[in-house]
């Protein structure tokens, strides 16, 4: 599956190229999601072992900003509404809202999921030694300041509001 590094260290390119992947394994299983036959909870099964993994593949790494963000949401709603289907009030048939795709995958989407992961990739990299290549690259400082203007958005960065928003203590 490997990741794409470019001169710029943007992950754009790389996400685009997740969600093209994973738009394929859908539309592989197109069948299986069009059943009638298959439950809705079955379907998201599938979503989420097959569909979301090939997405989210390496995102421990990633520096989540607002319009990335926003395209994965936007792929992860497309694939819920063909698994939930329309909702019928008053004789009439109309998509669903995105807090009702919420409520119904109980909060737990796409970048929540993300989030999990850097989080759980953070504690494993503090509880390693010292003397691993990663821990060192961690801890490893710039001798410069940084560029003039609106600082780039960091993984530390990110690690961080993850922190504060989840009112994590230690």
């Amino acid at each position: 599956m490997g990741s794409i590094i470019n001169v710029s260290n943007s992950i754009k390119e790389e996400i685009k190229e997740r969600r093209v992947l994973s738009t394929k394994a859908y539309y592989a299983n197109l069948k299986f999601f069009k059943s009638r036959l298959v439950t809705k909870q079955s379907k998201l099964k599938l979503y989420r072992t097959v569909i979301r993994p090939m997405v989210t593949y390496a995102s421990e790494t990633w520096v989540l900003k607002v319009a990335i963000i926003q395209k994965l949401l936007v792929f992860e709603r497309k694939i819920l509404r063909r698994i939930f289907g329309p909702s019928k009030e008053n004789q009439m048939w109309r998509i669903r809202t995105n807090e009702e795709l919420d409520k119904l995958i109980k909060h737990k989407n796409i970048i929540n999921h993300i989030k999990a992961q850097r989080l759980s990739w953070f504690g494993h990299v503090q509880r390693m030694p010292d003397t691993g290549t990663v821990k060192k690259i961690f801890n490893w400082k710039h001798l410069t300041k940084r560029s003039q203007g609106r600082p780039k958005y960091r993984w530390e960065d990110n690690i961080t509001q993850d922190i504060c928003q989840m009112k994590i203590k230690n």
